[in-house]
This record gives structure tokens, C-alpha cells and sequence, in this order.
């Protein structure tokens, strides 16, 4: 781990201190996951908008097989 300083308002010196008694985990654990769960949401919104930057990608191209057709033909030969 790497060792790192932040300024915190009193509001949240005092919020973060009452989390701590009331969890019974350090100021620090609680810091690290409060980041983490930030860093989780932010990968999944960057995912959705990669996700959303791709959608319609293969739209009215003629070059690629009917993926209907080719389900039924998988299905029929089961």
C-alpha cells in the first residue's frame, strides 16, 4: 500500500470517526472502501458508455450470416 495524506471538512472528520466506533474498522479501511465502491461504479459507467458506443455496430451490414437462421439451424440439429 501507499501511504497518502487528504484534507477532510470537519463534517466529515466527525461523520468518519462516528463510522469508525460504530464499525469498529479504521479511518483508513473506511477510506479504502468508500474509494473502491467509487472505482466500481466509475468501471461499470465507463463499460455502459463502451457498451453504448458499440451498439447498432454490425446494423445494415450485408456481409455477415442471419443470426436467426443460424440459431434455427443449431436448434433443428439438436
Amino acid at each position: 500500500m501507499v501511504r497518502t495524506q487528504i484534507y477532510l471538512t470537519e463534517r466529515e472528520q466527525k461523520a468518519l470517526r462516528s463510522m469508525s466506533s460504530l464499525t469498529g474498522k479504521s479511518r483508513s479501511e473506511l477510506i479504502r472502501e468508500a474509494l473502491d465502491t467509487m472505482i466500481g461504479r466509475l468501471e461499470t459507467t465507463e463499460r455502459l458508455v463502451l457498451m453504448r458506443r458499440g451498439r447498432g455496430i454490425w446494423k445494415g451490414r450485408r456481409d455477415l450470416p442471419d443470426v436467426r437462421k443460424l440459431r434455427l439451424e443449431f436448434e433443428r440439429s439438436m
